[in-house]
């Protein structure tokens, strides 16, 4: 089943509950912390932007977690796979972080003695841009990025969970943005412009404890049309929808379920051999190529996070919502799996 949700209104109700569960076109529902009836520790809230053209990628993440805030840079390396990641960590920030009750406007921003990152979508445009002292190496890393031709549609799911009536997950991933900007480490600079997209990770919720979610992204052009793709499954209650989409000149066409098929060696994950994407319908099937994997594992008492970010390329095919069937080759994205206790 997948059940669109297309009234607006409050993301809650009064008991703190979602009023509706599904996927939307856009940010329908209005997510107000303020509506949340959980433990107020447990209310996460980030922006996670990812620019990338296939050669080179910058992630970029602000993420007030309530009892941690966490905000990191990574500098990403894809024809001499290596990738480069720092970030600031704060305790108890507890909302003090702003970050917007919307993806539509607003300012996201941290500041301390080493890092100084900032999301600004106030003229129309995202500005994505940082100074991070020292970042790797003892050099530092500047951006600024100019994010523009955001897509008509984006993926939007709202997800409860059976174990906590008061848990939920809010979430809207935006495709297939245009990037133009530079990125300074130490002498080098370098320049997204013309085949450089980004992809904007906006979540809002209140998690269980322990969770193990796949995600998988792409953005680009396919036959001079502007193409990506986000899919993902792993937690909370998605009887009512998953966030499985095609994006095709700015339109989402809704699948229904699809699989991650990581390959296994020695009884374990082998991320870097090629994966399977297989859906349920035949609407969406791929092979994953890796290239780099940007691999980090946590565990500090009670919190804990084992991460593989996998980027790639995909060639398969995709089956829009009337039929049109898109065959795609070396197809530059990511898959992830990532299992989490906080």
């Amino acid at each position: 089943m997948q059940r669109e949700i297309i009234e607006g209104g409050r993301l809650l109700n009064a008991s703190g509950s979602l009023n509706e569960a599904g996927w939307a076109r856009s940010l329908i529902k209005e997510y107000r912390r303020s509506d949340i009836k959980a433990n107020p520790l447990r209310i996460k809230e980030w922006d996670y932007y990812l620019v990338t053209d296939g050669r080179r990628g910058l992630a970029l993440t602000i993420a007030d977690n309530s009892y941690m805030g966490m905000y990191s840079v990574s500098w990403l390396d894809f024809e001499n796979p290596q990738d480069r990641t720092n970030s600031v960590m704060t305790v108890m920030p507890n909302g003090r972080t702003n970050l917007p009750s919307s993806s539509a406007e607003g300012l996201t921003f941290f500041q301390n003695k080493t890092l100084r990152i900032g999301f600004d979508h106030r003229t129309g445009k995202r500005r994505l841009y940082c100074v991070y002292s020292g970042f790797s190496e003892g050099k530092p890393l500047i951006c600024d990025i100019i994010l523009s031709d955001e897509p008509a549609e984006s993926m939007v799911i709202a997800t409860p969970y059976r174990e906590d009536p008061k848990a939920f997950y809010y979430n809207q991933k935006i495709n297939c943005m245009k990037a133009d900007g530079y990125v300074r480490f130490g002498d080098e600079e370098y320049r997204f412009a013309d085949d450089a997209f980004a992809v904007l990770d906006w979540g809002r919720g209140v998690w269980t404890y322990s969770n193990t979610w796949y995600w998988s992204s792409a953005s680009g052009t396919l036959d001079h049309h502007r193409f990506g793709f986000n899919l993902g499954y792993g937690f909370g209650d998605t009887e009512a929808a998953s966030e499985n989409v095609i994006i095709y000149d700015g339109r989402v066409h809704k699948l229904d379920q699809v699989t991650f098929e990581i390959p296994q060696k020695d009884g374990r994950d082998d991320f870097m051999s090629p994966w399977r994407f297989t859906s349920d319908n035949g609407r969406f099937e791929a092979v994953f190529t890796p290239v780099l994997n940007r691999s980090s594992d946590t565990n500090v008492l009670i919190i804990e996070s084992d991460q593989n970010q996998v980027f790639g390329r995909f060639t398969g095919r995709a089956v829009l919502d009337d039929g049109t069937v898109l065959t795609f080759e070396d197809f530059f994205g990511f898959a992830e799996k990532v299992r989490n206790r906080w």
